[in-house]
């Protein structure tokens, strides 16, 4: 052994086993006799980063939660598909002629239109007044129809038809009452279609009377269908026939009936449509 204080390599002195160097490596711990590796395993360590990972989770849900972004699923590019009855239409027609709309499309929706509104304002009140009648007729039926139903139309109108009702000859209701006369549309229904001819069915419910304290005639409801023959005639759809039919009728409801007054003040305060469809 040398007396150098390295491992060997001293001078005057014989080297053994090569360099004559020996390097010991002892125990890192008393208990680890037999020397264990110096890397623990990584078990402990993978724990500890799964736990880590799912805590951030559980934390990042909660977040979301707190805050609404809740995930949503992601909607079909296939358009719904839409219900028979289901409400359809387009821009309306813009023009008008004695406050009736006119210029309908040359449609099965135009059709349907036209049928609509003209049963609208052949449901007024104007139609009880002469000079407003046949203002109306002029602008809903082709000048054929038109001349041969004034005459008939003025006789169906006649004073005691308009006393019935509690009118004067003039069609006028007595002061203080209301004469209540609508057509509100429920739907319509093509019977037959071509670009000069139509067929156009409206199911409606009528209200009619009078609404006063000393009403013998109060305001009621009726339900009937209308059906119009239209001719593509000036550019517009016009009526050529039109005859009407009780129901579909549905089960009266349960809510009480409104005063006189009320329903004076509805007519008032809730005006009618002037286009339907």
């Amino acid at each position: 052994m040398s007396n150098d204080d390295q491992y060997g390599g001293g001078a005057g002195y014989g080297e053994v086993g090569g360099t004559g160097q020996t390097r010991t490596r002892l125990p890192e711990s008393p208990s680890d006799a037999y020397g264990t590796p110096r890397r623990t395993p990584r078990t402990s360590r993978n724990l500890v980063t799964v736990v880590g990972v799912v805590v951030l989770l559980i934390a990042a849900i909660a977040f979301a939660n707190q805050s609404g972004d809740t995930p949503t699923t992601p909607s079909s590019d296939k358009p719904q598909a839409t219900s028979p009855t289901a409400a359809t239409g387009v821009p309306p027609v813009t023009d008008k002629s004695a406050g009736i709309p006119k210029g309908f499309p040359q449609d099965q929706q135009g059709a349907q239109s036209a049928a609509t509104n003209y049963a609208v304002v052949l449901g007024s009140d104007g139609m009880f007044r002469k000079s407003n009648r046949h203002t109306i007729v002029d602008s809903v039926y082709t000048p054929d129809a038109s001349a041969r139903l004034k005459g008939p139309q003025d006789a169906a109108y006649s004073a005691a038809f308009l006393t019935k009702l509690g009118l004067d000859e003039s069609g006028n209701p007595p002061q203080g009452n209301t004469f209540v006369t609508r057509t509100v549309p429920i739907g319509t229904r093509v019977e037959s279609y071509s670009p000069t001819n139509a067929r156009i069915a409206v199911w409606y419910m009528g209200l009619i009377g009078m609404s006063g304290v000393k009403s013998t005639d109060p305001v009621r409801t009726t339900w009937k269908t209308w059906t119009f023959d239209l001719a593509w005639s000036g550019g517009d759809w016009k009526v050529t026939a039109d005859n009407q039919q009780d129901g579909p009728a549905p089960v009266p409801g349960d809510v009480a009936a409104s005063s006189s007054d009320d329903i004076s003040k509805a007519i008032k305060d809730f005006g009618g449509f002037t286009y339907a469809r």
